[in-house]
């Protein structure tokens, strides 16, 4: 490898001024820097776990589409992650001389804010929107603020301020839009190609300058933590109090960040996020873009990778249960070498995945089902937008001509300790013909696949249920035919 030039400070702009940051803790967040260091306090800490949207700000990173800017929340967004990036507060929102924002001006008018406290997330999120898209329909409003929470105003109100902004100016004139060429280049001269290295020890960062300089650090390195979107690790510092120095952040790896297609597999790379991935796979495999669309809200779509959601291994992750029910496959990566396994291979226990020491997720190749195929992806939760999994079953299905079933994969998460195929049940479908009494016979054995737990999300009876009647759905769906049956609670206890 050649040799690698070493910074030792991390540089983005901050609203309108450039920031060079020599002295950065590993868990220093987002959000305690701008109200501690910078007494940005329009920023507000609601939740700390990426939920409320109280604290969301916009941050501006160079693509292959040039500058895009995205809400990201900023409780558990790291500071070391934002090398190279423009952060936007509330405060860099300004209007012509002597007036608000547009979309400050909305809300005022509309009365989209009562105690205040998360009005300045809610207008980061809408001001995003806004420069994506001047005249958004509902659908799109809403997706928007999924990840933003009022507990006074019900959201009309909100709803009415989205729809009227453009009527107080042109998103096209916007200091973002105007600027957008002078901060582009500001920002790629930024991007010189140097690792970034803070801080000695355990109290160490590292922003790797491509992937082989983070396949040769972690080689040296294995016990580092690797931080792509921080959805999950955020967590371990705001809620578990978590040392996790040293770290390693790649979420701006070019060498990670690729999507594309070949002979029917598309390969994404470990640091994809959700919303960038968003475009092919809801193309491509149409039953992936509604579970997207539930995933977090849009900041932590924006912020989280899928890459991250299987190497973190969690038995409730989102992606994996449809992944591996495609037949996905995972390359790993160590030094120079490469391996590429089944990914329903990956998970081993809860908690242990098949993951030696310095070796890392580089990419997972999903086949794009063959035409005729059937897929579907069914995810439960206590409401239905932005919530955790409770349980989440995925369904492939091929039919041979006469009608039985040729092929089949199912496989639930929120099920087992870790993402996990029902083979029992697959068993009892295979070679059988898709019917009403060949569906019943199988749930039969859901039992010898699946002893769920009772937690917070679920009761073990109601997942045991749930599981069954996400086949019944997929029968159902698949067959175009009414519910024939409905499993009682006392069958699935």
């Amino acid at each position: 490898m050649a040799k690698v030039n070493i910074r030792n400070e991390i540089r983005f702009i901050l609203n309108g001024r450039d920031v060079v940051l020599s002295s950065v803790a590993p868990d220093t967040t987002l959000l305690d820097w701008l109200r501690l260091d910078r007494s940005l306090r329009g920023t507000k800490e609601g939740c700390a776990e990426g939920d409320c949207g109280a604290c969301t700000v916009l941050v501006g990173k160079l693509s292959a589409g040039g500058l895009v800017y995205e809400s990201v929340n900023a409780c558990i967004r790291f500071l070391g992650s934002l090398d190279g990036t423009h952060v936007v507060t509330v405060e860099h929102l300004r209007g012509l001389p002597g007036q608000l924002h547009p979309v400050q001006q909305a809300m005022v008018d509309f009365h989209g804010s009562q105690c205040g406290f998360c009005t300045p997330g809610f207008i980061m999120s809408l001001y995003g929107l806004w420069m994506r898209s001047s005249a958004p329909s509902n659908t799109t409003i809403e997706k928007a603020l999924q990840g933003n929470l009022c507990r006074c105003t019900g959201y009309e109100a909100i709803m009415r301020a989205a729809h009227a902004i453009s009527s107080y100016g042109k998103a096209a004139k916007d200091p973002l839009a105007a600027e957008r060429e002078a901060i582009t280049a500001r920002l790629d001269a930024m991007h010189d190609g140097a690792r970034v290295e803070i801080g000695a020890g355990k109290a160490r960062l590292v922003v790797p300058a491509n992937v082989d300089d983070l396949a040769a650090i972690l080689d040296k390195e294995p016990t580092a933590t690797i931080v792509a979107g921080a959805t999950d690790v955020g967590l371990w510092v705001t809620k578990h109090m978590r040392d996790i120095s040293p770290v390693i952040f790649i979420g701006n790896l070019d060498g990670l960040c690729t999507i594309s297609e070949d002979k029917g597999v598309i390969s994404i790379g470990a640091g994809v996020t959700y919303t960038e991935a968003f475009s092919t796979l809801s193309k491509r495999i149409p039953a992936l873009g509604p579970l997207f669309d539930r995933i977090g809200g849009e900041q932590v779509r924006n912020m989280g990778t899928i890459g991250g959601n299987i190497a973190n291994g969690s038995p409730i992750g989102d992606t994996p249960p449809p992944l591996i029910a495609l037949g996905a496959r995972l390359t790993l990566r160590r030094g120079k070498k490469r391996r590429t396994i089944p990914l329903q291979d990956f998970f081993i226990a809860y908690g242990k995945q098949d993951r030696q020491p310095g070796e890392f997720v580089e990419a997972v190749h999903v086949p794009v089902p063959a035409k005729g195929a059937k897929f579907a992806v069914y995810k439960i939760t206590k409401r239905r937008d932005e919530d955790i999994t409770a349980a989440l079953g995925a369904f492939f299905l091929t039919l041979a001509k006469d009608g039985t079933v040729a092929d089949i994969r199912i496989a639930y998460g929120g099920m087992a300790a870790t993402p996990k195929r029902a083979t029992a049940v697959e068993k009892a479908l295979l070679g059988k013909p898709w019917t009403e009494a060949t569906v019943e016979a199988a749930m039969t054995e859901y039992a010898r696949d699946f002893t769920p737990l009772t937690d917070m999300r679920a009761s073990a009876e109601y997942r045991a249920l749930a599981a069954k009647n996400l086949l019944l759905r997929f029968f159902v769906e698949t067959t175009g035919t009414r519910a024939p049956f409905q499993v009682s609670r006392n069958e699935a206890a």
